[in-house]
């Protein structure tokens, strides 16, 4: 095979790849995240929180690369990373386990909480279509007081939670992720018509954008925080990608062009979206769309989608949490330990989805608590820390503070609004 049409294929996969990683049921919620921001600075705010995004993921790269030279590794993790850069501060170094320890957590703390999410997504939106089936029909004429007009009431959406934990479990024991690739084509395949079709319905319905409120209220704006920095948490993809990269100097151009496409999706749907609804958007823009054939089968495809990608999700932290375990016991007891912690993992996930059965609250919420430290937070301490040796500059050093600052502030107040109204009767 000529050599440049082989390197265009790998671009084009980790391309793809990146995209994955960055695009699912956070892009659905952003029209209620700039509902909570304003129509002019929910926009603004995700423009200027992508650039941030991006310039992070930047320096995670540059710092791994630095890092693996130095060490004479080919390549690092996340957690690795962080570990060697502590190892570079004299102070530190005792305790630089911690700091891989620490991106481990936030890792699994994240990943699990987007397992949470693919829960109550999917609970809503199969609910809102079995509840809707009778009243189904092929004229798609949107009606804002009611989406869902039910005429066959059905149970509660923690039911349906629990109706999926079987599936869930199932799909979490196939023992390797190549035997879910074609499936995952379909699922990529599916939730990209999906997406064509609910923005095709958001732009032939967008109305009068002027009694929307371009600026939101000041307490609704930390749950924007967590929605939207939970939409742009695919900074745990970005090593992964790079060090299977055939020429990774070519990785900046991929991160650029991906996270710009990603950025503008985020952008246009978010606006799109809200200016469609109005004060009527859902935790999930699927929730919005009226009850026809057609869009009840892109609710219906994408929960197939988000149903594939749960296994994806899982992978990260079975594979952090379950091997060390494994390790303990003799080989008679290996697979058997390992499909139980698997299973017990899905129920945490199940359990912890049934007692926050809101969706936007906990996008923001998983958004707010795991999702700062690991795309804002981190990669800017990690600079410091990794040049150490080297000098930093005062106008470097100042970014890098003003940056974990905006992603501590993020946190703690983001944490706070979401929880508030998590417990609110």
């Amino acid at each position: 095979m000529d050599p440049d049409i082989f390197s265009f294929s790998r671009f084009c996969q980790t391309l793809i790849h990146l995209l994955k990683g960055n695009i699912g049921t956070g892009l659905l919620g952003l029209p209620l995240a700039v509902k909570n921001a304003g129509l002019v600075v929910g926009p603004v705010s995700l423009l200027l929180m992508g650039i941030i995004a991006v310039h992070c993921m930047r320096l995670l790269v540059k710092c791994s690369h630095h890092l693996s030279t130095k060490m004479n590794r080919p390549s690092l993790s996340y957690g690795e990373a962080v570990q060697y850069g502590m190892e570079n501060v004299l102070w530190l170094r005792r305790h630089s386990n911690w700091g891989k320890r620490t991106v481990n957590l936030f890792l699994i703390i994240t990943q699990l909480g987007f397992c949470c999410v693919y829960f109550v997504f999917l609970s809503d939106n199969v609910k809102q279509v079995v509840e809707a089936a009778n009243a189904t029909t092929f004229s798609c004429q949107m009606n804002y007081t009611n989406q869902t007009e039910v005429l066959v009431p059905s149970f509660s959406s923690r039911l349906y939670m629990l109706c999926f934990l079987p599936a869930m479990i199932l799909l979490v024991l196939i023992p390797n992720l190549k035997y879910l690739a074609p499936l995952s084509l379909v699922a990529n395949l599916v939730m990209t018509a999906s997406l064509v079709l609910i923005y095709f319905y958001s732009l032939t319905h967008i109305t009068n954008p002027a009694n929307l409120p371009k600026v939101g209220r000041v307490k609704d704006y930390p749950l924007f925080f967590g929605t939207a920095i939970f939409a742009f948490e695919g900074i745990g993809v970005v090593l992964p990608l790079e060090n299977k990269m055939q020429r990774p100097q070519s990785f900046s151009l991929v991160l650029y062009l991906g996270m710009g496409i990603v950025t503008f999706l985020y952008i246009s749907l978010g606006t799109i979206g809200y200016m469609c609804f109005g004060e009527h958007i859902g935790g999930s823009i699927t929730l919005n769309l009226p009850n026809c054939w057609t869009y009840q089968a892109v609710k219906l495809l994408y929960c197939f989608g988000i149903f594939i990608t749960f296994a994806l999700q899982f992978y990260v932290p079975a594979e952090i949490l379950i091997p060390p375990v494994v390790a303990r016991v003799s080989v008679r007891w290996e697979r058997a330990v390992d499909l139980l912690l698997r299973t017990v993992l899905v129920i945490f996930t199940c359990a912890l989805a049934i007692l926050i059965p809101e969706l936007d609250l906990v996008i923001s919420l998983v958004g707010s608590v795991s999702s700062s430290f690991l795309a804002l937070i981190f990669p800017p301490i990690l600079q410091n820390l990794t040049f150490h040796t080297e000098g930093v500059s005062p106008l470097v050093t100042i970014k890098n503070v003003v940056i974990s600052l905006v992603g501590l502030i993020g946190f703690l107040t983001g944490t706070y609004i979401a929880i508030v109204e998590i417990i609110a009767p």
